[in-house]
């Protein structure tokens, strides 16, 4: 039987790659991690890409919403549908995949991109922090 490519075996096995940054930490975790812990191991394997993000390409990022009287997610994790002057929207899957805006001005720091062959991972990482404000 002939070996399977390297596309079908991301495929296949999306987080079985010596490239996946986030494995190790999943590897790591005895069970008693809250999300801030998990959110700065994330961000140790991690790197910053500045503030503007890409449609189409996975984020976390540290956030605080300025709206009065909702719930958000302090370190949301994201797929980037659409980028505006003033921030961007995206799929939050700490929100079920829910369509949330995000104000440049309210994001402290930059954006983590999160690689395709990584989502799974950090998805399985459960890091939301959910705020009232």
């Amino acid at each position: 039987m002939p070996r399977k490519t390297l596309k079908q075996r991301r495929e296949q096995y999306p987080t079985d790659d010596n490239e996946n940054r986030v494995r190790g930490i999943i590897d790591s975790l005895i069970g008693v991690e809250n999300s801030d812990d998990k959110m700065e191991a994330l961000i140790s394997v991690l790197n910053e890409s500045g503030t503007i993000p890409s449609a189409g390409k996975f984020y976390t990022f540290f956030y605080t919403a300025k709206t009065n009287g909702i719930q958000y997610d302090e370190f949301p994790l994201v797929a980037v549908t659409d980028v505006y002057s003033w921030g961007f929207r995206g799929e939050n899957f700490h929100w079920g995949g829910e369509m949330r805006k995000y104000n440049y001005n309210q994001i402290v720091g930059g954006l983590y991109e999160i690689y395709p062959e990584e989502i799974s991972d950090v998805v399985e990482l459960s890091f939301a922090k959910v705020r009232s404000k």
